[in-house]
């Protein structure tokens, strides 16, 4: 079976869609923040033109996800599914940012819950590449559970730091 790169996906938290070319105003309002990007091997993209091509990268990519706050039905981030590979047997998730409006609590642990069991359907590894210097992201990523194992290319054209996460290992740790 195919990796379904655009599920919808819902929580009584957040929702997960697929991205769509009319989402970009409302995604660019949360995007604009230069907070969200600091850390981030792009910083500018809170730029309207770097913010744009990111944003068609994303539609292209054909595996964007943009994230809804269910509670206020308002776009606050977006996530993606990228690189599915067959004879790992694994799929990256990435390109993830949030509203600051939602950092630090349960959205992202809850988007990431949400991606991590619909990608375990279809291979048993996720892979979260991160920029050395995102440590927001990379505290994140052990949030959820991930373990740092080596280093691999990014797209954009950085050396990532590879996060992994098991189906076996994940499935384990959050049985209900």
């Amino acid at each position: 079976m195919p990796f379904d790169y655009q599920p919808t996906l819902t929580s009584d938290l957040i929702a997960l869609r697929p991205l769509h070319a009319g989402d970009f105003n409302a995604l660019y309002r949360v995007a604009r923040d230069p907070l969200i990007w600091e850390q981030h091997p792009v910083p500018n993209r809170y730029e309207m033109a770097e913010f744009k091509k990111f944003f068609d990268e994303s539609l292209a990519s054909g595996g964007a996800l943009v994230a809804v706050d269910r509670a206020s039905n308002r776009v606050v981030g977006s996530s993606r599914y990228h690189g599915y590979d067959a004879i790992r047997n694994e799929i990256e998730i990435g390109w993830s940012f949030l509203a600051r409006s939602h950092w630090g609590g349960t959205y992202n642990g809850e988007m990431k819950r949400l991606m991590l069991e619909h990608a375990f359907r279809f291979v048993n590894v996720v892979v979260l590449l991160i920029s050395p210097d995102n440590i927001r992201s990379q505290r994140a990523a052990e949030k959820i559970g991930a373990v740092r194992a080596g280093t691999r290319p990014h797209p954009i054209g950085v050396e990532a730091l590879v996060f992994e996460i098991f189906s076996m290992e994940w499935s384990r740790t959050n049985a209900n």
